[in-house]
């Protein structure tokens, strides 16, 4: 069912409020919704202390860059997956779709073999999945025929290379220490995670995120082929180019702080279409917001399902697999 834009996405905006909140009070050290909401009033007025110490370190300092870089990285994987699938006609399109994924796994197994820290894994991460990319357009530009088959193609071939190089750095690697990290690493988290990890990826989140609000009106016209889009002006392969490219950047960006998290920008754009229709103009803000609630939700699992924390890898697998099927199973899967 369909609901009106903005009273869809006034009702987003409260829900990923209201579990922003509710994330602040979860976690090993649980904090009650009233001490949550006093902690937060103190850093503005007087309010007399109430709580403990470790309260407010876990409410101020430890819980909140994790909380946004959930939102964040859900919300950018997701905008990019419907990005992709408008521009290339493909239901099945995702982040990963053009091999930003695989080159970002290969340079940060590079960077755990190494020894880099966490900083140089995740900067390591960014530069592979934007080299891997580009590698897919050299070659995509080179080859004959149509240029969206082709990207599609190279980006098969390119990500199966990142990903046979990743399987070495595997085999090669310390099964005691290097091994594991960068298997853990594989499987997505964000756990430890600090503000430093939030400034380092939300500049490049937003330098492609912008752009693709900007543009969403144009994306209406390349769905409905190249030839439409030309006859009212548009330059179809050009707008596809800085699509991709932006659609890229926060991939790479999402990928290099989080690991590789799959299903998320394929399973959320579908859901997003139920609810606001296929109009980029509505669709493509309905998509991030409810990324950014999917992920921080399925987040919010990992820590609490479980004594020891679930990679999120898994857990967006075993709800993404599903809809997969369902989806592969019904007509909706065409666009």
């Amino acid at each position: 069912m369909k609901r009106s834009g903005h009273g869809l996405l006034i009702i987003l905006l409260a829900v990923l409020a209201a579990l922003m909140l509710l994330s602040l009070c979860l976690g090993r050290y649980a904090v009650p919704l009233r001490e949550v909401l006093r902690i937060l009033l103190s850093r503005f007025t007087f309010v007399e202390q109430t709580w403990e110490a470790g309260m407010s370190a876990a409410v101020l300092n430890i819980r909140p860059p994790r909380i946004l870089l959930a939102a964040l990285v859900g919300a950018c994987l997701s905008i990019a997956g419907v990005s992709y699938q408008g521009i290339f006609r493909n239901a099945m399109a995702a982040p990963d779709f053009l091999g930003a994924s695989s080159g970002a796994a290969f340079g940060a197994a590079l960077a755990i073999l190494l020894g880099l820290s966490s900083a140089g894994i995740a900067v390591c991460a960014f530069c592979f999945s934007l080299l891997t990319v580009a590698l897919v357009f050299f070659v995509a530009q080179r080859a004959p025929g149509k240029r969206a088959a082709n990207l599609i193609l190279a980006g098969i071939m390119v990500s199966s290379l990142f990903s046979a190089g990743t399987s070495y750095i595997k085999l090669v690697a310390d099964p005691s220490s290097k091994l594991p990290e960068i298997t853990y690493w594989l499987m997505g988290s964000f756990s430890g995670k600090t503000w430093h990890d939030v400034r380092f990826a939300l500049p490049f989140m937003l330098l492609g995120t912008v752009p693709l609000f900007l543009l969403r009106w144009r994306m209406n016209l390349l769905t409905m082929g190249d030839d439409e889009a030309r006859a009212m002006g548009v330059d179809a392969n050009r707008l596809r180019l800085l699509v991709v490219v932006c659609a890229t950047l926060v991939t790479a960006a999402s990928v290099s702080v989080s690991g590789v998290i799959g299903w998320v920008g394929l399973v959320i754009p579908h859901m997003a279409r139920r609810l606001s229709g296929n109009d980029y103009r509505k669709l493509l803000p309905t998509t991030l917001l409810l990324g950014a609630i999917f992920l921080l939700a399925v987040d919010n699992l990992c820590r609490n399902l479980l004594a020891v924390e679930i990679p999120i890898g898994i857990l967006t697998s075993f709800f993404g697999a599903p809809f997969f099927l369902a989806l592969m199973l019904k007509k909706e899967a065409s666009l």
